[in-house]
């Protein structure tokens, strides 16, 4: 069994439309279902998922130690999903699916709980928003390095990088 250290904690968004329900199940329909109707993978894209009234349902079992073992990648991010792990809300688009921030009042505390929480247990991991490792998304639609620094994290957890072209 292979394992990496961890490095990111990766936010993303459902990109579905403000006030929509996502359940785990559509995210696995989504993600392992065979194309055309889903991705064909063979994990979900997200550990974690922050639904609309706050609460967070995991998505992937993890054993939580500040290493990635290879029975806890997910397919969040193309090349870092083995140092990586990947929160998703609920939401992330308006009603004709441009990118919008809906993060219901419930997702920001929760969002928020549960990346403080988590940066205290890995002190070495970097807080990104998925558009940072692609510049063909704009996942999960709003500036989490802005919304980090809003919270008082320190610089040595936000990962400031922009995003590389694909």
């Amino acid at each position: 069994m292979s394992r990496k250290e961890l490095q990111f904690l990766v936010i993303h968004a459902t990109a579905t439309p403000e006030g929509r329900q996502v359940s785990a199940d559509d995210i696995r329909n989504w993600h392992l279902s065979p194309k055309p109707k889903g991705n064909g993978w063979k994990q979900v894209g997200y550990t974690d998922m922050v639904h609309l009234n706050g609460l967070i349902e995991q998505l992937v079992a993890n054993n939580d130690d500040g290493y990635v073992d290879s029975w806890e990648i997910t397919n969040g991010v193309a090349g870092h999903n083995s140092t990586a792990r990947h929160i998703v809300y609920v939401g992330g688009a308006d009603a004709k699916g441009k990118a919008k921030d809906t993060r219901t009042v419930q997702q920001k505390e929760a969002l928020w709980r549960f990346v403080s929480e988590f940066l205290k247990r890995n002190t070495s991991v970097k807080v990104a928003g998925h558009y940072q490792f692609d510049s063909r998304k704009q996942c999960p639609s709003f500036d989490v390095p802005a919304w980090l620094r809003s919270h008082g994290v320190k610089p040595a957890h936000i990962y400031e990088q922009k995003p590389t072209k694909k």
